[in-house]
């Protein structure tokens, strides 16, 4: 169902975009907590161990006891609102360009748009568009996400006010540099793995076994949503850093904080005070996101499309007609 197939093609564009944007707000609610903890492990300075007395943050079930203790249990969905316009908006722009150029490839090339680099190259291409679309939300995501008590932004309105004052409109772009590098490659990679498991299981689960598709669909989006957040994961620490800059204020109750002058400069102090471990800060709620997030968007949008197809079905027209 996922990339253009022309003996099944059953869901449009708009379709698409509407199936990954459902896909996407489901997605976020159940994974907030892990992205909100991801990301105040990747914004740490400190060496995320418990033998460092300095480290808010040393392990995962600590940090969920600490966050809940000092923040409370909303705090997990700390910039739960720019994080849901995130997941809408770049659900719809990724689906729908990706099943555009899917299409696109298989219609004025010679490549069969199911092809397993076709969807590599598609995936990062669709990816990349929607990025762009979605850069200031995510950046406002990532601010509400990383911020303490007492809150610097109250609000969404506020904060939007409150950073083109003071930084400029370019603020709501910062890291956008490392998030297109980062994103090309990992989504790319999500849709290459999911092709490739996908026809995997295909020759290998057995036929009464086949009838189980949502949940072989939810396996195949876990594991393509692992393999490709380790194979991409240092670009999304700097990403991360770089947008938090000129926030430094709102960071000093987590422990130190550093101003980076760019993308190669991040990666240089990053090596220098930190070591290649600090580029993978964060690695282990990242890798159990990745397998949720992309296990249930990969799982919901087909579920989604599922449904769409089942609605236009002759059946399900003529029960409308009766």
């Amino acid at each position: 169902m996922v990339g253009y197939d022309p003996e099944a093609k059953c869901v449009s564009t708009a379709e698409a975009a509407a199936a990954g944007s459902a896909s996407g707000l489901v997605t976020r609610v159940l994974v907030s907590p892990l992205d909100v903890v991801k990301i105040r492990f990747q914004l740490q300075i400190e060496q995320l161990s418990s033998r460092n007395p300095t480290a808010k943050y040393h392990g995962i079930l600590q940090a969920v006891q600490r966050i809940f203790r000092e923040e409370g249990l909303t705090a997990f969905w700390k910039g739960h609102v720019p994080a849901q316009f995130l997941s809408v908006g770049f659900g719809a722009v990724q689906f729908m360009a990706f099943e555009s150029l899917t299409e696109l490839v298989h219609k004025v090339t010679s490549f069969d748009g199911r092809h397993s680099l076709v969807h590599l190259l598609c995936g990062g291409l669709a990816a990349g568009t929607a990025t762009i679309a979605v850069q200031p939300v995510d950046t406002l995501r990532t601010r509400f996400a990383a911020q303490g008590e007492p809150k610097i932004y109250p609000s969404l309105c506020r904060a939007v006010v409150t950073m083109y004052q003071t930084e400029g409109p370019r603020t709501f772009y910062r890291g956008l540099t490392p998030t297109l590098v980062a994103i090309f490659p990992y989504a790319g990679l999500q849709f290459f793995f999911y092709n490739i498991l996908q026809q995997f299981a295909e020759g290998v689960i057995p036929a009464e076994g086949k009838k189980r598709g949502n949940v072989k669909n939810l396996v195949c989006g876990s594991c393509a949503g692992v393999i490709s957040k380790t194979l991409t994961y240092p670009l999304d620490v700097v990403k991360k850093r770089l947008q938090v800059g000129g926030f430094e204020h709102a960071r000093a109750a987590f422990g130190q904080v550093r101003t980076y002058g760019g993308l190669l400069d991040c990666m240089r102090q990053i090596m220098r005070e930190e070591g290649p471990g600090g580029f993978f800060k964060g690695l282990s709620p990242s890798l159990l996101k990745a397998a949720c997030s992309t296990g249930l968007v990969f799982f919901w949008y087909e579920l989604f499309c599922g449904l769409l197809c089942a609605l236009k079905s002759p059946e399900s027209t003529r029960r409308k007609a009766g």
